[in-house]
């Protein structure tokens, strides 16, 4: 199929429309005794994203792995993972392991330039971390590992015209959160053992470094971007100094999310979360122009051991108009096949050279049954509220079921666990239908 007419994009340009936004609240700003983490994934306004569930695995000594473009040496045991992820690559905007630690990343632009070669995206780091990490503070050893042997690159939208862009990472776990920021190999992070904390597009860590490159004050002293005197910033000493409209516009957001993080302090839930991920006047639902907010994600990470982690995931584009559905890791997960695209092997756009010359359709089944209640919603006034409160309504019994489990007030066999995002998943699409 002959590829559609898409925006033009200049290779690396942050002028080009790209955002994202990640949060986090550990105690005492969240109101239970658990970390909250949340994302909203801002993409091409066709890109279609899936939720992958992928078991953990053991593999052969020495084994190589195929990641979007590149191969990686495979590891000997990698863990259990829920993946949201853009249909046509390996890597994932956000998700999470068995181990409770969540990621999401986020497009950059600093000082350092962005590579031209094909090698890891930001996404594909985000998978292996998870995949090798039981901490977020090990999944940041993980990331800055490969980002040094591998480095970071490659276009990171499926279009015949490269678009790329370094990364920034927020990781959690039970206990606390890390800040990653990249600027090629380089990187600095920020350890959060309390309080509340965004993301969104831009550098944020500025002297308060926790660890850091072991070039990065040398680097920026031999480029003169720093006289080696003084605190080192940085944002600061990284940022660009002419700053583009498209990041003054993410600076926008971090500061509407900070402020709605601030408002909610000793309060955040995971239905505050869901409330920020929804907010459009700030920019962090995001609709405008060829973007929006394509998939979003809350994880609940209880600082309880054997307490479980419970997962929100919505598979389809608008939070503010989808479903948040329970994902809990257990006997008996499965893939739920109406969130899963179809694949086309070695003929897809991808893994045919040059890249992305034709379109193929991605689109799964609830993608396509959600795509007409957007449209019914838009239409048909009456009808688009009777769809838009049965998502109300079934969002509020999977959160009331997953409170339930959390209070201990709800012990059900572990294979409904295992079975739960599939089910909301079934009752979502029939709802559609």
């Amino acid at each position: 199929m002959e590829r559609p007419a898409s925006p033009q994009m200049a290779s690396s340009s942050p002028d080009s429309p790209c955002s994202c936004d990640c949060f986090v609240s550990v105690p005492p700003a969240s109101a239970i005794p658990a970390v909250i983490f949340a994302k909203n994934s801002d993409r091409p306004r066709d890109e279609v994203q899936e939720v992958v569930f992928v078991p953990a695995g053991s593999h052969t000594p020495g084994s190589r792995l195929q990641c979007t473009y590149i191969e990686v040496e495979q590891v000997s045991k990698t863990h259990a993972v829920i993946l949201s992820r853009p249909s046509w690559l390996w890597g994932a905007e956000m998700g999470a392991n068995e181990h409770g630690v969540c990621i999401g990343n986020e497009a950059v632009w600093t000082k350092e330039p962005v590579g031209e070669g094909e090698a890891l995206l930001g996404m594909d780091l985000l998978r292996l971390a998870l995949e090798r990490s039981s901490s977020a503070q090990e999944a940041l050893h993980v990331i800055t590992g490969l980002l040094e042997r591998y480095g970071q690159g490659g276009s990171c939208l499926e279009d015949p015209v490269p678009f790329s862009y370094h990364s920034t990472f927020l990781l959690a776990d039970r206990t606390e959160a890390w800040v990653l920021e990249t600027a090629g190999r380089l990187w600095a992070a920020q350890r959060i053992q309390e309080g509340a904390r965004n993301i969104s597009n831009q550098l944020s860590i500025g002297t308060d470094i926790s660890v850091q490159h072991p070039e990065l004050r040398t680097h920026a002293q031999a480029k003169g971007w720093w006289d080696g005197q003084g605190a080192f910033d940085f944002a600061q000493v990284f940022s660009l100094t002419q700053q583009p409209v498209r990041m003054e516009a993410a600076k926008a957001r971090f500061q509407a999310g900070q402020e709605l993080l601030r408002q909610w302090q000793g309060g955040i839930t995971a239905e505050v979360m869901m409330g920020i991920l929804r907010d459009k006047e700030s920019g962090i639902c995001m609709d405008s122009e060829g973007f929006r907010t394509t998939a979003s994600m809350v994880s609940v990470l209880p600082q309880d051991p054997t307490q479980p982690c419970v997962h929100f995931l919505t598979a389809t584009p608008d939070p503010s108009r989808s479903v948040f559905k329970p994902f809990i890791f257990g006997v008996g997960v499965a893939q739920a096949p109406q969130v899963l695209s179809p694949t086309f092997g070695a003929q897809d756009p991808v893994r045919t050279l040059p890249r992305f010359q034709t379109w193929v359709d991605r689109r799964h089944t609830l993608y396509c049954g959600h795509q007409a209640a957007l449209e019914l919603m838009e239409s048909d006034q009456d009808r688009g509220q009777q769809l838009q409160q049965k998502q109300r309504d079934l969002e509020q019994e999977g959160l009331k079921a997953t409170h339930g489990l959390l209070a201990s007030e709800w012990a059900p066999p572990l294979q409904e666990l295992g079975s739960l995002f599939q089910a909301f998943v079934k009752r979502e699409s029939q709802a559609y239908a």
